[in-house]
């Protein structure tokens, strides 16, 4: 899961890219709401967590012109602000969830996980990488005009692939998208699963764009 922190207290700014990071999660951090149309411009967060007290904009302010602007990443509240009128606040500027400060990490990596698993309605719903087009919305893939007709979880594996194509998405992050926390998903599961997309991808024989960083996890690129 690809994570943006939005907090301009460098000592928990520090400890949330650590602790995260040391968990699986892809993570960037910036302390200045003015920073987040350059980060958010390519839509490859799954989600954003978002300080209300900040310098330049604060986060209310952010928030509302992010989804009166049709931005659809969801975004978690993050906050010292307790009263039940700053959650009502938080949640009608468009906040997916609210979380107060002090939290248990535990119970932050959940509601990301959370977060993460509801589908997205990113408004530019036509992702391309070389030859290779996924349109989010109507959930079609093709590659060179060809239809790759994928099932609904080979839909979402390529989706997230193709949100972070460059990058590795490590095998928790594909896990904790794919299937609840609760499931008795095998590690092997995956794998099935990437060799499907694999073979969908080059069925033609086309360059193969879907790689495998062994004991990391997977990547997509354009050949």
């Amino acid at each position: 899961m690809r994570v943006l922190i939005v907090e301009d207290d460098e000592p928990l700014r520090a400890l949330l890219l650590r602790g995260l990071g040391e968990d699986g999660y892809v993570v960037d951090a910036i302390a200045d709401g003015r920073d987040c149309d350059a980060y958010l411009a390519d839509g490859s967060y799954d989600v954003v967590v978002l300080d209300l007290n900040l310098p330049g904009e604060d986060g209310l302010s952010l928030l509302r012109r992010l989804r009166a602007r049709e931005h659809r990443t969801p975004v978690l509240i993050l906050t010292a602000r307790d009263a039940a009128a700053d959650v009502v606040a938080g949640l009608d500027a468009g906040a997916d969830d609210y979380l107060r400060k002090p939290f248990a990490f535990d119970e932050l990596e959940a509601r990301l996980r959370s977060l993460g698993r509801r589908p997205t309605s990113w408004i530019g719903s036509v992702l391309q990488v070389g030859d290779l087009v996924f349109d989010a919305q109507t959930r079609e893939a093709h590659r060179g005009g060809r239809d790759l007709n994928l099932t609904a979880k080979e839909s979402l594996f390529l989706e997230i692939l193709m949100r972070n194509s460059g990058r590795t998405v490590t095998r928790r992050m594909l896990e904790d998208r794919l299937w609840d926390r609760e499931s008795d998903c095998t590690s092997n599961v995956l794998d099935v699963y990437a060799r499907r997309l694999r073979k969908k991808l080059s069925e033609n024989g086309e360059p193969q764009v879907l790689h495998t960083l062994r004991g990391l996890g997977y990547r997509l690129e354009a050949p």
